[in-house]
């Protein structure tokens, strides 16, 4: 005697209701599908109402933003683009511009964000594609890395690149690490933040890579490719999803990161990133508060740039392999 399957429950037009077997991808489009447009659209309007607001306040005066709230510029519309001037270019308590900070902050994330994507997504096609010895438990020992903490390993990097390592075995010093003249620079911020997003990156891509067909591959390998140019030719164009959701985590990560910057920068003010000019941007008596949310909103030009511009890489990145049956 066989027996069938639970079938799921049927609506009142005969949509299926709780299906045990529907994958998450179209589990999430039907519900989205089902909440209305018009609830959507208050959520996201609640949703930017603080960036609205900090807008509206960077582009007012300094005594109106300490006498009124910034929704009585509809009744009171006093504008000014001084705040932003003052804020690049003539920073009442910052030890240096904030344009030149800026530049610092580009200097920091792009490196930061493209070394490990490169160097994760090249793991990640070893670890799925590539037969070795090992490769297994190099993995897991990979993806155990993930549960240390950055905040550990800050003073022995601090006195990794202010000194390099020795050892010391039997009266004889070996260099374990030379000395190369990284502290107070900002190669120095974007070599700890690759290190500890490698983990996360090679995990996330591996799961991504891995589900890629396998036929394709093999036809590559038929049609005499090597390793090399099926991971450039095929899998990059095809990781295009996944590559650009880690991209915005990772940048987003780097952009925003304080204490990092904090540490191994602090004696190099001229390559502070945007950070800490913000913290600094206010001098201990008070100076400079006016132009606070002017700041602040130059810090998010880029990563809001970085968001829309890779959005639906992003939402198909996040997405990825849940819509399979």
């Amino acid at each position: 005697m066989t027996s069938t399957p639970p079938q799921p429950a049927l609506g009142s037009e005969g949509q299926r209701l709780g299906d045990p077997f529907e994958p998450t991808g179209k589990r999430l489009h039907r519900v989205l599908g089902a909440v209305p447009t018009g609830l959507l659209w208050l959520l996201v309007v609640l949703w930017t109402i603080p960036s609205i607001g900090l807008f509206v306040t960077s582009l007012r005066p300094g005594r109106e933003q300490f006498s009124t709230g910034w929704w009585t510029v509809v009744t009171n519309p006093e504008f000014t683009l001084d705040n932003y001037q003052r804020a690049l270019f003539d920073p009442p308590g910052g030890t240096v511009e904030f344009s030149q900070a800026f530049l610092n902050s580009l200097a920091i994330a792009i490196p930061g964000t493209v070394v490990p994507i490169a160097i994760a997504a090249a793991a990640a096609y070893a670890f799925a594609w590539m037969d070795f010895p090992g490769r297994h438990w190099i993995f897991i020992g990979v993806i155990t890395l993930m549960a240390v903490p950055l905040q550990m390993a800050l003073v022995p990097l601090l006195q990794l690149y202010s000194g390099g390592a020795s050892l010391t075995l039997f009266g004889f010093t070996f260099t374990v690490f030379p000395d190369l003249g990284l502290a107070n620079e900002p190669i120095s911020v974007w070599l700890a933040h690759t290190a500890f997003g490698l983990p996360l990156a090679i995990y996330l891509l591996h799961n991504y890579i891995s589900s890629l067909p396998g036929d394709v591959f093999e036809a590559a390998r038929i049609d005499g490719a090597d390793h090399f140019a099926i991971f450039w030719r095929i899998v990059i164009p095809l990781s295009k999803p996944a590559l650009a959701a880690f991209a915005i985590f990772q940048f987003l990560w780097v952009w925003n990161d304080y204490l990092i910057a904090l540490v191994f920068l602090s004696q190099n003010p001229d390559a502070s990133p945007l950070t800490i000019q913000l913290v600094n941007l206010v001098t201990s008596r008070g100076q400079g508060t006016e132009l606070l949310p002017a700041a602040a909103f130059i810090s998010i030009i880029v990563p809001l740039a970085i968001f829309f511009s890779l959005q639906r890489y992003f939402v198909r990145g996040l997405l990825a392999g849940s819509v399979k049956g």
